[in-house]
């Protein structure tokens, strides 16, 4: 059994995310096992990130749904999906668009303004456009606005997302398509009340997990 400190890399979207790391290492540390012991190393985009998981630079990446498939086709697939939060089973991307809109369901956001985030935010731009085109809505028959803002930290930052929804108030774009957890977290900010409404949500996704090569021994 090894007694080197498993490495986790993550991505440094915001300040707050070195704390939370720090958090999860002194919870190890305070393990009395010297094999459960931890340290982690922070990126500035998850390109980064994957390359150095595939490097053998860290053990372990936290990785967002397209860090994850990124990591398969550079892989050919020898990597593995380990585990991942609660909040990261059946996340949905929520359109929204303003209050009192005659917009009910997917076939309403047909040959409207779609206002998108980041070009790599799977939630925020991807998704979005893979579930209207699954309801038979293709991106041509829209009238598509992209924020790209943050890119590399594929739309962990929410930046896009609030660009987009602020084009939606501020009658630029019909509908913005933003992630679950931002449409949540405006909610218990009361910020949606009588300014914002939802259309429609896509089908249950999966978002951030952890990555690891195949090659990672099972008792690590």
């Amino acid at each position: 059994m090894s007694t080197e400190p498993l490495v986790v890399g993550a991505v440094a979207y915001t300040p707050n995310v070195v704390p939370i790391w720090e958090g999860i290492r002194g919870y190890f540390q305070d393990s009395e096992s010297p094999d459960t012991q931890m340290d982690f190393v922070l990126y500035s985009n998850y390109a980064r990130l994957v390359d150095s998981l595939i490097a053998g630079h860290i053990d372990i990446a936290w990785n967002t749904n397209l860090a994850y498939v990124r990591t398969v086709l550079q892989t050919g697939g020898r990597c593995t999906p380990l585990a991942q939060r609660d909040t990261d089973v059946d996340y949905t991307t929520v359109f929204v668009a303003h209050a009192g809109s005659d917009l009910h369901g997917a076939k309403d956001i047909a040959g409207k303004r779609l206002a998108l985030g980041s070009a790599d935010s799977a939630h925020a731009a991807i998704l979005p456009l893979y579930y209207l085109r699954r309801a038979g809505i293709a991106e041509s028959d829209l009238q598509v606005i992209r924020f790209d803002t943050d890119i590399g930290k594929h739309g962990d930052t929410g930046r896009s997302e609030l660009d987009a929804v602020d084009a939606v108030l501020a009658g630029e774009a019909d509908v913005a398509a933003i992630g679950s957890s931002t449409w949540a977290a405006m909610g218990a900010a009361e910020l949606m009340g009588e300014s914002l409404t939802e259309v429609w949500r896509t089908d249950g996704y999966c978002h951030c997990m952890f990555t690891a090569l195949d090659t990672l021994p099972a008792e690590r």
